[in-house]
């Protein structure tokens, strides 16, 4: 590394304000402990002092990758940053920075509940409450980091961290950038040597010729115009909307094909799209930068989104003070009890009558519970001799979904939509011995992937449509449109039952 750029490290360490750790420490001082997070020329460590026993986040730079990519200024703008936003409520603060002969070293706050990405992945999409929350955090955060002359140019839900009260964190400056004070409003973007400047509208658009991730990305970045702090903004929108919806708003199968859909505002809402929050996004996904939302709000005090429709109900003044909501799926319209009525269709295989039997049957179907549909025995593997199984599995070969199944016997199928927040895809679901759950492309016929089994997945029935899978990482939002949704639970959980007691024996 050059001598200017080690000597700015240095200085660091005793510039960084710190609550009671040293100014000289070395990674002698720390025990590093699992991985939380790796980049380009990076790892997050989680480490803890050994004299104070505190937990940090350290992320250990790797200098000869810094010189060879010529890095050495990302670097810098970075430790700047987190010197300016440490101590900020809504921020990782930089404790202390040091480097060795091979690594630079950033002492950081440990976020202990990871980043808001898998939240969203995990249920699928926030409800209201919880979008609501996270998205008031994300504004107050946004003004206190304009006003200190920072555009963070990368707002994600993956750079959004959760301490361990469920608050978020804003990290990762690597793109940021610090407004001077001979340009207060405007920074040109960076960008790459003029041979490799290439329009964006050209198939070779590089992916280092913009600052950001491709979904998240503005308009005007894209173009190659300077950035204004309208950039975060823009993000804003995008990531307001992947909290109702599970995705980000602009969708391709290629950054190329992405960036068309930014700078042609190609942008539409699923079914189910909260009213408010669709008005707040329309309004902060604009082309012009000048035109968003908040835009021409001064002081960095964006009144114009706290007053917005959507935040209604937020208590501005100690929000971070606040106990955060439960993070729970978003679900338009699917508890509405005349809605179940009006939808609900009775499956043919009930057996008739009204006895004792019956009646607990329809009582557990109006309380939701799961388990209480008639059980299904062709999805019990205990039940199946090797003799029966050698036979249903030679009969199978002439179904078309086999060549999915691996050479396991399907013990139950059907139709469902498998939602990924208000986004639905119409997939064959295949529960086989194994046990596995195989979900398959009907139009295409391809399999799309299988849910991952293990003792600790769940179901739930949420009505007769409405089933969860739940799963360590993730919980599987399926639909039945046929209303045989307990069915699918009943017949999972005689499986999963099957196979973990007989496995425990």
């Amino acid at each position: 590394m050059t001598d200017s750029a080690s000597s700015s490290v240095k200085n660091s360490a005793s510039r960084v304000q710190n609550t009671g750790m040293p100014a000289k420490k070395s990674a002698n001082d720390f025990v590093f402990g699992k991985t939380i997070g790796e980049g380009s020329f990076s790892t997050v460590y989680l480490a803890k002092d050994i004299h104070t026993r505190n937990e940090y986040a350290i992320k250990v730079c790797d200098k000869q990758h810094i010189i060879r990519e010529k890095k050495q200024e990302y670097i810098k703008r970075e430790r700047e940053v987190l010197y300016k936003m440490s101590g900020v409520p809504g921020f990782v603060s930089l404790y202390c920075s040091f480097q060795d002969p091979r690594s630079l070293y950033f002492v950081m706050t440990y976020a202990a509940n990871g980043d808001l990405l898998p939240y969203i992945n995990k249920v699928g999409s926030f409800d209201m409450d919880c979008t609501r929350f996270y998205a008031a955090e994300l504004v107050i955060a946004l003004e206190e980091m304009h006003k200190r002359g920072v555009i963070h140019r990368d707002l994600k839900p993956e750079n959004i961290l959760l301490d361990e009260k469920m608050h978020s964190l804003i990290a990762d400056f690597g793109s940021a950038k610090i407004i001077t004070a001979q340009d207060t409003n405007a920074v040109a973007p960076v960008r790459p040597p003029p041979e490799d400047r290439v329009a964006p509208t050209s198939r070779s658009f590089r992916r280092n010729s913009f600052v950001g991730t491709a979904q998240y990305v503005s308009p005007e970045v894209l173009k190659g115009q300077p950035a204004t702090k309208a950039v975060d903004l823009w993000a804003l929108g995008c990531i307001v909307y992947q909290m109702v919806s599970g995705l980000p708003p602009f969708r391709a199968g290629s950054e190329y094909l992405i960036f068309q859909k930014i700078l042609k505002q190609d942008l539409t809402f699923p079914d189910g799209f909260d009213v408010a929050a669709k008005d707040l996004v329309e309004k902060l996904l604009v082309l012009d930068p000048n035109a968003r939302l908040g835009a021409d709000n001064p002081d960095d005090r964006y009144d114009s989104i706290r007053d917005h429709v959507f935040f209604n109900g937020i208590n501005w003044c100690n929000l971070r003070e606040q106990t955060p909501p439960q993070i729970y799926p978003y679900l338009p319209g699917r508890s509405l009890e005349s809605e179940l009525r009006s939808r609900y269709r009775v499956p043919d295989n009930l057996e008739p009558g009204l006895d004792e039997r019956q009646l607990t049957r329809l009582l557990g179907l109006e309380l939701g519970t799961t388990g209480t549909s008639i059980p299904d025995e062709d999805a019990s593997i205990g039940k199946l001799s090797e003799a029966e199984k050698q036979q249903r599995l030679e009969s199978q070969k002439t179904d078309k979904w086999n060549q999915f199944v691996e050479g396991e016997l399907i013990l139950k199928k059907g139709y469902v939509h498998k939602r990924k927040g208000l986004f639905a895809r119409k997939r064959m679901l295949l529960l086989t011995t194994g046990p596995r759950l195989f979900y398959i492309d009907p139009v295409q016929m391809v399999k799309k992937g299988e849910i991952p089994w293990s003792a600790e997945l769940r179901v739930e029935s949420k009505n007769f449509k409405i089933f969860f899978v739940h799963t360590p990482n993730r919980t599987y939002y399926l639909e039945d449109p046929e209303g045989y949704a307990l069915d699918w639970c009943s017949a999972i959980e005689n499986v999963r039952n099957s196979t973990y007691n007989n496995s425990s024996t």
